[in-house]
């Protein structure tokens, strides 16, 4: 995530690539071509099915333990207790969107009933019509109390009072949600609907700060007593609002998701695709990022884009801001990005996937590998990545000792650190989930091996993170972590439900030629 205030081969091979990790295990890293499905060729064994079975119900038990009897709102994260939960007082539009679909991919699996599944989206959906939220853009707050619905006017952490924020990407996450429930469960329909077609993403769409324009990161309904804002109205309904002065000025972002919802539902004009960073320019003004990319300049729908490129270990990709899985895939949860766009994301997805598994089995020799955003096994939170692929010139670690590489930006900045050496790697098991789409027997085998050798298990399914040299495990769960693990199981062992459901009409009318008409110049070197 970046603000635009600027301070910041085509997979030609064929087969498998072996890649031996530290415990001597062979692993198959996929180097198809773009067009041909990760999965195609891979069928999961009676084994696979019941491991990965056993670990959607544990998983489903801790998003059941978050969950609020009265109001539906599951609680942003718990501790490690499932059977007596200790909830945070708060939760998230993204919190909420994840406990709907999660509830989708339950039923889909067999691990709820068609009325149990009813029934909880039924009562969520219910509370979500009486929270206060933001009415003339239908958008909802950034936290409520899960208890009672009520917006939270104190920050998470109790510490301060906070101005009540309008999150572009949050809203995004629940908008999501709506629209996969609107399809996978018809009796609840009538209430998705009314929730979703009160939405307007045109309120983030600022056509003024680039050709194509570019989404804020939200607003506030009252000005905020610590931060500037720009009071303004880009949707023309209702009165100003007071936007963050910050916008989503990349590509490969999570973000990435409000758009695509804004395209589909005829509220952001397509050319919003093409406005955010593949790369910031190669240079010598932007040699504080990570690297200094390659690539070709191509026009689409009448927008210059810079197609750049970051080397990593023979490969070339399209980096996200911080080198994560969750960037990187969680929006393919639910667009098809890869099939619908094969000469772009079809070809970066399964390389991010290689780069993540190459980083830990090979280059840091942690024995595992995916990392992402989660709790810190020390206590709170951090960010986690393979920094090489991030554009954070500051980098997303993979390691408890924030480990930073920087290979400096070429002709105009020199490196300080391009052969670091690797410490505690913190692995985040939801990642390796994301990658399961693309490296199936790869994810499968990692995770067995987090729960058997590491003990990052218990009865909510995978413990948040855990450090692989020390053994250190944040034993807590996190809503949004534990939704991701349930929409890539119900994608890979559950027939494609989330994207099936979130893709028809609308969402495959217009992003689907809209993202298929770019070519990245992501490949192999």
């Amino acid at each position: 995530m970046t603000a635009t205030i600027s301070r910041r081969t085509l997979l030609a091979a064929t087969g498998t690539a072996a890649l031996v990790g530290t415990t001597g295990a062979a692993y198959a890293v996929p180097s198809r071509s773009p067009a041909e499905s990760l999965l195609g060729g891979w069928k999961p064994s009676r084994q696979d099915k019941a491991l990965v079975g056993r670990w959607a119900r544990d998983t489903w038990r801790s998003l059941v333990a978050m969950t609020d009897e009265r109001t539906g709102l599951p609680a942003d994260n718990i501790g490690a207790s499932v059977t007596d939960p200790v909830r945070s007082g708060y939760t998230s539009p993204t919190n909420i969107g994840g406990y709907l679909w999660s509830t989708v991919v339950a039923r889909e699996l067999g691990l709820i009933s068609p009325r149990e599944s009813l029934r909880r989206i039924t009562q969520t959906l219910t509370t979500m019509t009486r929270v206060d939220h933001h009415e003339p853009s239908g958008m909802y707050f950034n936290w409520y109390d899960e208890a009672t619905g009520e917006v939270l006017r104190v920050d998470p952490d109790g510490t301060k009072p906070i101005t009540p924020f309008v999150s572009s990407v949050d809203n995004g996450w629940f908008a999501a949600a709506l629209m996969v429930v609107r399809n996978a469960e018809p009796r609840a329909r009538r209430l998705a609907d009314a929730l979703l077609g009160q939405m307007n993403f045109a309120y983030y769409y600022n056509p003024a700060v680039r050709p194509g324009g570019l989404m804020r990161g939200g607003f506030f309904e009252t000005p905020p007593p610590d931060e500037e804002t720009d009071k303004g109205n880009h949707a023309g309904t209702g009165p100003d609002v007071y936007y963050r002065k910050f916008h989503y000025d990349t590509c490969n972002t999570e973000a990435r998701i409000a758009p695509y919802i804004g395209i589909a539902l005829g509220q952001v004009p397509p050319q919003q695709y093409f406005a955010t960073y593949r790369t910031f320019p190669d240079s010598c003004d932007w040699s504080w990022v990570e690297q200094r990319p390659k690539g070709v300049h191509r026009t689409y729908l009448g927008i210059d884009v810079f197609e750049g490129t970051y080397s990593y270990r023979g490969m070339r990709l399209v980096p996200s801001w911080g080198g994560d899985m969750f960037e990187s895939l969680m929006p393919d949860l639910f667009v098809p990005e890869s099939r619908w766009a094969p000469r772009s994301w079809g070809l970066n997805h399964p390389l991010t996937v290689r780069a993540h598994i190459e980083h830990g089995l090979e280059e840091a020799k942690y024995g595992y590998w995916g990392f992402s955003p989660a709790s810190n096994p020390r206590g709170g939170y951090s960010v986690y990545g393979v920094d090489a692929i991030g554009m954070d010139p500051g980098g997303y670690p993979s390691d408890l000792e924030a480990t930073n590489y920087d290979a400096g930006f070429e002709g105009c900045r020199e490196g300080v650190n391009p052969n670091p050496t690797f410490g505690d790697g913190v692995v985040t098991p939801h990642a390796a989930f994301l990658a399961m789409q693309y490296a199936p027997r790869q994810a499968i085998d990692n995770l067995a091996r987090i729960e058997t050798r590491l003990k990052a298990y218990a009865g909510g399914g995978f413990y948040d993170s855990v450090a692989v040299r020390s053994g250190l495990i944040a034993r807590r769960y996190l809503s949004l972590d534990q939704a991701m693990v349930m929409g890539a199981i119900g994608n890979v062992f559950g027939h494609d439900v989330i994207r099936r459901n979130f893709s028809r009409g609308p969402v495959e009318r217009r992003v689907r030629p809209l993202i298929a008409m770019e070519e990245f110049t992501a490949g192999l070197e």
